[in-house]
């Protein structure tokens, strides 16, 4: 099954998530292209709504003789396009396909569903599961709604990696801090107090907080934790001294960290802060977590698909992502799970393309990996 086809054809739908853009018209319609592909495919097909109007579509080759599940997964949804010029118009060059979500990830999603139809033709022994699921840029509820109903030995996820084995990522916090003043008319200090001010304390010891996290010894597979402030409100008119700000801000963990130990920590510098000035009042609340993720290098799974990769004279050595996957959730349900997808750039920005030979390469890899998996020969 060729994936390129199968990759233009979900680039020209608009998937963008309506989580992070109001109004977007999320994963309904390009669900129904990854289903009809998946039926072609000669798959038994099953969808599952995460939301309404938010289907998982899963795929699934079951053969006649026992054997372990393996589960292919991606997400359908993109980031918005906000400076984007044709952004669900696929367009080749230099060997690339450039659109909205072909590298991120609808290639990997068309990897893996090219890989499974050519997998049917002699599909015989245990359960190949193909899930392209929704939601993943924002809170990940298609995956948690996959993990509920479905369950596999091991996994791939098709996130994009440069064709690379990855097996570990970090994770990541959500958190929103308050800080309290007192409005009062600004001819008149002595009534006011200045929440935005105050805030800035609270942003000059999360800058040192962030160094000294970023000093520590990097962990194998996932690197070094970081914070970084992402929004700050704050503040009514001119002339008038705040009496409330609101920062956003994001940590991203290593494995040894977890949601207690982000609140703590920004709950530890709040402290600190009082305790040098009595009047500074503050709040912090945990909005979303994300653990941090690793499987042992020398599980089968990533060791198997390291010698399908390496036949192709590419490195099967593994090595880890910086970003966020649904592996994390996956692997929370007692499924091991690798990354392995095809390369390109432009993550998140206003030019994305993935490699269009990469999207060959991950599908014939992920292909012999599976019929490695479910019928090893010595």
């Amino acid at each position: 099954m060729d994936p390129l086809p199968l990759l233009k054809d979900l680039v020209r739908v608009n998937s963008v998530n309506p989580s992070l853009v109001p109004g977007a018209p999320g994963e309904g319609q390009v669900a129904e292209v990854a289903r009809e592909a998946m039926r072609q495919a000669g798959l038994e097909v099953a969808m599952q709504e995460a939301a309404p109007g938010r289907p998982n579509v899963i795929g699934v080759l079951e053969g006649r003789a026992p054997g372990p599940a393996i589960m292919f997964c991606g997400h359908l949804d993109t980031v918005g396009v906000e400076g984007m010029t044709d952004p669900f118009v696929p367009h080749e060059k230099d060997g690339r396909l450039y659109a909205r979500g072909a590298q991120d990830m609808k290639g990997g999603v068309a990897a893996m569903i090219a890989a499974a139809g050519m997998l049917a033709k002699t599909w015989t022994r245990g359960k190949l599961i193909v899930a392209a699921v929704v939601d993943e840029e924002h809170l990940s509820i298609g995956a948690e709604a996959l993990v509920r109903e479905w369950q596999a030995d091991m996994a791939v996820v098709t996130e994009p990696t440069d064709l690379t084995v990855a097996i570990g990522h970090k994770g990541f916090a959500w958190l929103e801090v308050s800080t309290k003043g007192r409005a009062a008319h600004g001819s008149r200090p002595d009534e006011g107090r200045d929440a935005i001010v105050r805030m800035g304390r609270v942003l000059t010891a999360l800058e040192a907080r962030d160094r000294e996290l970023q000093a520590r010894p990097p962990v194998p597979c996932q690197g070094t934790a970081s914070l970084h402030a992402s929004s700050i409100a704050g503040g009514r008119e001119i002339s008038v001294y705040p009496d409330h700000c609101t920062l956003v801000m994001e940590r991203r963990t290593v494995s040894g960290e977890d949601d207690t130990t982000v609140l703590a920590e920004v709950e530890a510098i709040l402290a600190e802060l009082k305790a040098a000035d009595a009047e500074f009042e503050a709040t912090v609340a945990l909005t979303a977590y994300r653990s941090a993720y690793k499987v042992d290098g020398a599980h089968r799974l990533p060791a198997t698909l390291g010698r399908a990769l390496e036949q192709t004279g590419r490195s099967g050595s593994a090595t880890g992502m910086s970003f966020w996957t649904d592996a994390a959730v996956l692997a929370d349900a007692g499924v091991p799970s690798v990354l392995f997808g095809p390369g390109g750039a432009g993550l998140h920005s206003t030019v994305e393309y993935v490699t269009i030979n990469d999207l060959y390469v991950c599908r014939d890899a992920l292909v012999e990996t599976a019929r490695a998996l479910v019928d090893p020969r010595p």
